[in-house]
C-alpha cells in the first residue's frame, strides 16, 4: 500500500530511542523528510546515522520538549530546513511511578508539562503551517493507561487522560482543515522505558517497536484521512475493557 508519504515532513519528538525512534524509522521508510528531538545527542546521531544508511532523510535537534520554547523552535528548524511540514508525532518520556495518594503536587505538575502540554504546545505551534498545507497527520504517542488505569503509574494515568480528553477536542476543531488528530497507545513494547519500570511486572510478550512505528506511519497516511478522535490501542490485547 502506498502511505503518500513520500515528500512529507514529519516532525518527531522524544525520537532517540524506542517508540519514537520506531514511528521516526518507519516515516522514513514510506519517503518521508523526519525531523527527531530528544535530550541526548549521542543517541539522536545514532538515528540520524541509521535513518540515512537505511535510505531515509532525517535532521536532529538536541532539546528538551518540556521547555515551554521549545516546540515553537522545532516547528521553525523543521519548516527552515524543508520549506513545510505535514506530519507531527508528539511523544515523550514517561512520569516515574507513584501510587495516586502518594504523588504530591509537584510530581503532579511535571507529569503533566511532560505528558500534556508537551503535546498541546507542539500541536499549537504545528498548526499553522499544516492549514497552510491544507493536509496534516497529528499523532501523539500516549500509552494504554488512556483506556485502562495502570496500578502503581498514578501520574501517567492522570496526564495521558487530560491528553486524550484535549486531543479529541482539537480532533472535532481541525477535521474541516484536512488535519487528523490521533492517539497511539501502546502496551508492553521492548523499549528501555518498560525495562526500567521493572522487569518483575512484565510477562507475556512485548510488542516489537517497529511493528508499532508502522502503525503510527499508517495513521499519518494519505488513506486514513477519515481517521480522527481515535485513541487506537496497540497493546496485544491487554486492554480488556470494550470501549
Amino acid at each position: 500500500m502506498d502511505l503518500g508519504l513520500a515528500g512529507r515532513v514529519a516532525l518527531v519528538t522524544a525520537a532517540s530511542r524506542g517508540l519514537g525512534r520506531a514511528s521516526a524509522e518507519a516515516l522514513a521508510a514510506e519517503g518521508a523528510a523526519v525531523v527527531i528531538c530528544a535530550r541526548g545527542r549521542e543517541a539522536l546521531d545514532d538515528t540520524v546515522r541509521a535513518i540515512t544508511e537505511a535510505g531515509g532523510t532525517a535532521v536532529a535537534v538536541a532539546a528538551d520538549v518540556t521547555d515551554p520554547a521549545v516546540p515553537e523552535r522545532l516547528v521553525r528548524a523543521a519548516v527552515g530546513r524543508f520549506g513545510r511540514l505535514d506530519v507531527v508525532v508528539a511523544n515523550a518520556g514517561g512520569p516515574p511511578p507513584g501510587r495516586a495518594l502518594e504523588v504530591d503536587d509537584d510530581a503532579v505538575r511535571a507529569a503533566l508539562e511532560a505528558n500534556l502540554l508537551t503535546s498541546v504546545r507542539l500541536v499549537r505551534a504545528a498548526v499553522p503551517h499544516l492549514r497552510a498545507g491544507g493536509w496534516g497527520r497529528i499523532c501523539c504517542i500516549t500509552s494504554r493507561s488512556v483506556r485502562q488505569p495502570i496500578p502503581g503509574l498514578s501520574l501517567s494515568n492522570t496526564a495521558r487522560a487530560g491528553l486524550w480528553g484535549w486531543a479529541k477536542t482539537a480532533a472535532a476543531d481541525l477535521f474541516a482543515d484536512g488535519i487528523t488528530v490521533n492517539l497511539v497507545c501502546p502496551g508492553l513494547h521492548a523499549t528501555d522505558r518498560v525495562e526500567a519500570l521493572s522487569t518483575d511486572t512484565v510477562s507475556g510478550p512485548l510488542g516489537d517497536p517497529a511493528d508499532f512505528g508502522r502503525v503510527v506511519a499508517f495513521l499519518c497516511s494519505e488513506p486514513a484521512g477519515f481517521v480522527s478522535g481515535v485513541a487506537l490501542g496497540v497493546d496485544g490485547a491487554t486492554v480488556t475493557g470494550l470501549l
